[in-house]
């Protein structure tokens, strides 16, 4: 985590990370953020911000932080110098990791994203789930609620 996003997690409401610790009671830590590398934090927080309806709580040139309106887990995205994808677009690529969303309507959530400037890639490796690219490279997946 780097210094920025250390910084930016220690924001987190302390009333709403003690009440959200009460609800359990097994582990020792609670999650703060998830946070996305990428080259560029604004545009990627801006590209989620609109696919989730979230509002930023924060932003600079090296950070940017999304409030979950949930009450859950803030979304942060911060800048790696020399940042690259992972190829994940071919069946045997790898990744580091990837978000996966529900939505009520498959087609039209898969078409609004592409609008916001997700990509599609060939390879699909499922029925139910739509896998895109955000425009930083990363994949994420929608499903439909109903599934």
């Amino acid at each position: 985590m780097t210094d920025v996003a250390a910084e930016q997690a220690a924001t987190v409401d302390p009333a709403r990370a003690a009440e959200q610790a009460g609800q359990n009671d097994t582990g020792f830590a609670r999650l703060a953020m998830v946070t996305i590398d990428c080259a560029d934090p604004v545009a990627l927080a801006a590209f989620y911000g609109e696919l989730l309806g979230w509002e930023t709580r924060h932003v600079d040139e090296r950070f940017a932080i999304l409030d979950n309106p949930e009450g859950g887990s803030p979304l942060g995205f911060g800048r790696v110098s020399g940042y690259r994808p992972e190829p994940w677009t071919e069946p045997d690529g790898g990744k580091h990791f990837h978000l996966d969303f529900y939505v009520d309507d498959l087609e039209a959530a898969t078409a609004r994203a592409l609008a916001l400037g997700a990509t599609e890639p060939t390879y699909q490796h499922g029925r139910t789930l739509k896998v895109l690219i955000d425009p930083a490279g990363h994949p994420f997946g929608l499903a439909p609620l109903d599934a």
